[in-house]
């Protein structure tokens, strides 16, 4: 909430974009964690595809709809921020689409295991399509090298160095940090009662019930 307020009521307006810009402390935070929520569940899918660590199943589970969450707010705060930026609200760009099917993985993936009664059989398919979606995250981040995309090319690079300025930055960099722990208790809460859902048989589960 102190990057919010921060930024959308205490930075200054942009040169350009004059207040429209702002969005950008909403937006870019849930693109973020976007991708960084799928790379989670991709790392967990490996674990229980490779060693069978059931843990990590209910881990995908609890963070996927987190996932698609986060995924749609990227989306819809992208629209808003393309209406004065772009004159439209949707574009068929390359970072566009490829974030959009992200969105669209997140949902495959909770269709694809409510669909099994089999709840076992259920984990390892929907550890098999996190594994194959996980591709499209590399094509996320390189969309705007790749290919010729109304977004422009990252403001912060590897290196450290950055073109926004420091008024607009530090909010940025606390909305990131915020929207991270806030995500990180959400998952928590997600994950301890899917955990005892699945386990209500067993006598620890019973305890914590």
């Amino acid at each position: 909430m102190l990057g919010w307020t921060w930024g959308l009521l205490f930075a200054p307006q942009d040169a350009v974009q004059g207040n429209s810009y702002r969005i950008i402390f909403i937006h870019v935070p849930s693109v973020i964690f976007a991708e960084l929520v799928y790379f989670f569940m991709a790392v967990c899918a490996l674990m229980h595809l490779v060693w069978r660590v059931k843990l990590a199943a209910y881990l995908i589970k609890s963070a996927a709809p987190i996932g698609a969450m986060i995924t749609f707010i990227g989306l819809f705060s992208g629209s808003i921020w393309g209406i004065p930026t772009w004159g439209t609200w949707w574009q068929w760009d390359a970072r566009i689409t490829s974030t959009l099917i992200l969105f669209i993985m997140y949902l495959g993936i909770l269709t694809l295991h409510g669909s099994f009664s089999n709840l076992e059989k259920a984990d390892r398919l929907m550890s098999i399509l996190v594994i194959i979606g996980v591709v499209n995250i590399p094509i996320i981040k390189k969309s705007v090298d790749w290919w010729s995309t109304l977004h422009q090319p990252a403001s912060i690079s590897v290196s450290g160095s950055t073109s926004i300025d420091p008024s607009m930055l530090y909010p940025l960099f606390i909305s990131v940090i915020g929207l991270g722990f806030t995500l990180i208790s959400l998952g928590i809460l997600s994950s301890r009662s899917y955990i005892l859902s699945r386990e209500k048989n067993k006598k620890w589960a019973l305890k914590h019930a």
